[in-house]
């Protein structure tokens, strides 16, 4: 576990005083995950308002549900989880789905090299959460996440083939944004 705790509290003595609501130790376990998480989040939300929403949203759901970790497994990949659920079940509530078809999907290809290596990782986080919903939660599930087509089809509740095309698009827009800060930095 990453928390620095006083040698008096084991991990369990910690996460049984989550359970019972003690202040000290919700506030120490807040502190502790705050910036990692909130860096999941900005990947799914479209601004950092947004991110810090279901951020929140996410943490509740960490405290309500804090008995069912279970001690000596990695706490940072449990509350994760939670974190990304909690970002998917955002996404299903404001979304509206798009259900294009991969044949409509056209990939374009940009001349203009080496343009990732110009834009700052401000730029790149901005390009993401400029993507629409759908677009940003294929891509965050895919890339950064590791989900298959299938995995994610079943959590965004939409088709492996819509899954594919949804990523086929956000890399191209990506890759236009992209492109445009690179023609921008080239000025």
């Amino acid at each position: 576990m990453e928390l620095t705790l006083n040698l008096e509290y084991s991990e369990k003595d910690f996460i049984e005083a989550c359970v019972r609501k003690e202040r000290w130790a919700q506030r120490k376990l807040y502190e502790e995950f705050y910036g990692k998480m909130h860096s999941v989040c900005l990947r799914y939300a479209k601004d950092p308002d947004e991110a810090k929403d279901i951020l929140h949203e996410g943490f509740i759901k960490v405290f309500r549900h804090i008995a069912k970790y279970n001690p000596g497994t990695s706490l940072n990949a449990w509350i994760k989880r939670i974190m990304v659920n909690t970002c998917i079940d955002y996404y299903r509530k404001v979304s509206r789905r798009r259900t294009e078809d991969i044949d409509n999907a056209r990939d374009k290809f940009s001349d203009t090299p080496d343009a990732i290596s110009q834009c700052s990782a401000k730029d790149i986080m901005k390009s993401v959460q400029d993507l629409s919903p759908a677009y940003r939660s294929v891509f965050n599930l895919y890339v950064v996440e590791g989900f298959s087509h299938r995995e994610i089809g079943e959590k965004l509740g939409i088709t492996e083939s819509t899954s594919r095309s949804n990523l086929v698009k956000a890399r191209m827009k990506l890759r236009e944004a992209l492109a445009s800060k690179f023609a921008e930095y080239g000025k």
